[in-house]
């Protein structure tokens, strides 16, 4: 298939909440988004790196800059046998993952839309909706997050993921599960930790959680197999995992019983599946992470969670938790804790440009335009 030509709109969207992490606060997003052109469909895809390297190395600016110069001045004009065709080509250069899963994950839709199949079927889902949990920030007290918790709840949301950082950890789970004592609790520690911290991190062993999300260094595996050994709680790896190599290595090291799988962050679709056929062979449960994405990116996350391996709920939640506008028409709501995928040819959306002129900071073509 003839790629024609590629358009990236930079957009900012205001958050409809204070998101807090170990790693900073964020109140927007600055959203690139990329659309592929050929044979008379388009294909979308976003970009979830931030301007500042707070959650992997790779920065907005900076993926901009090889998007315009390097990878799709490569991709356009040129036929493509398929996807995996293109992935390859990609991985011709070393690292950006965010920045090459922008343009696969484009061309994974466009493919997709240009056979008249929804995605899940290409990439061989076996579900039409998908288990979803919710990931809740750092909040103003615990009483605060008692009441966040509450709420999501009874929205029926089947996980509750809390934020936690040195000085907001075991008291925050305490007040949780004594108020919830049989939900679905897991923390999310971005990093935060450092082998040192072991003993604090083991006292989490008394409230039952699910699994505990990368405690320790973003590029580490090492520390956490010598932690695991001294939890009780499963490990999940987030950052580290950054492909198929990284997650085989981590399930034999014995540094994580759980992986999460951000599509963007292993670089699009095709390394996703492979990360996903690596935890399925050593029995290691997966389930899809998120990145504020706007619906672009989260109707990608929900395509990819439909395959067989992914049977913990993930963090597709309801977009209009996050935007009181989205990027797309079609509205991606939870229902009961399942996420429905989006029915159609691709990932099922299709973008408010309309909106999008409202809402642009930047952006640039590549072999013409709209």
């Amino acid at each position: 298939m003839k790629i024609e030509s590629a358009e990236v709109w930079v957009v900012e969207l205001p958050l409809k909440f204070r998101f807090e992490t170990s790693f900073g606060v964020q109140t927007s997003r600055v959203v690139p988004l990329l659309v592929l052109r050929g044979e008379g469909v388009e294909g979308y895809g976003e970009g979830v790196m931030t301007p500042r390297p707070g959650y992997r190395e790779e920065t907005t600016a900076g993926a901009l800059d090889l998007l315009e110069h390097v990878f799709l001045p490569e991709v356009v004009g040129r036929d493509w046998a398929a996807p995996q065709t293109l992935a390859e080509h990609l991985d011709r250069y070393r690292g950006n993952p965010m920045a090459k899963a922008m343009v696969e994950m484009a061309f994974h839709d466009l493919w997709a839309r240009a056979l008249g199949l929804p995605l899940w079927k290409w990439l061989g889902g076996v579900r039409e909706r998908v288990p979803v949990g919710v990931s809740l920030g750092v909040q103003e007290d615990l009483e605060a997050t008692v009441e966040a918790v509450a709420r999501h709840l009874e929205a029926g949301y089947q996980r509750i993921k809390l934020k936690i950082k040195p000085g907001w950890d075991v008291q925050v789970v305490a007040a949780v599960r004594e108020r919830f004592p049989e939900a679905h609790l897991t923390v999310d520690a971005n990093s935060a930790y450092r082998l040192a911290d072991a003993r604090r991190l083991a006292e989490l062993d008394a409230f039952g959680l699910d699994y505990i999300e990368q405690p320790l260094a973003y590029d580490d595996l090492v520390d956490h197999a010598k932690l695991q050994q001294r939890l009780a709680t499963p490990i999940c790896l987030d950052e580290s995992i950054t492909s198929a190599r990284a997650a085989r290595q981590a399930l034999e090291l014995g540094a994580a019983g759980v992986v999460n799988v951000k599509i963007a962050r292993v670089g699009g679709h095709v390394e996703a599946r492979e990360v996903h056929g690596v935890a399925r062979a050593f029995g290691a449960p997966v389930w899809m992470g998120g990145m504020l994405e706007t619906g672009v990116g989260r109707a990608h996350n929900i395509h990819g969670a439909t395959l067989p391996g992914y049977t913990l709920p993930g963090d597709t939640s309801s977009a209009s938790r996050y935007w009181e506008k989205d990027v797309i028409h079609e509205p991606l709501e939870a229902e009961n804790g399942w996420m429905p995928v989006p029915e159609g040819p691709g990932i099922g959306v299709s973008l408010d440009y309309d909106f999008l002129r409202g809402v642009r900071v930047g952006g640039f073509t590549v072999g013409g335009g709209a």
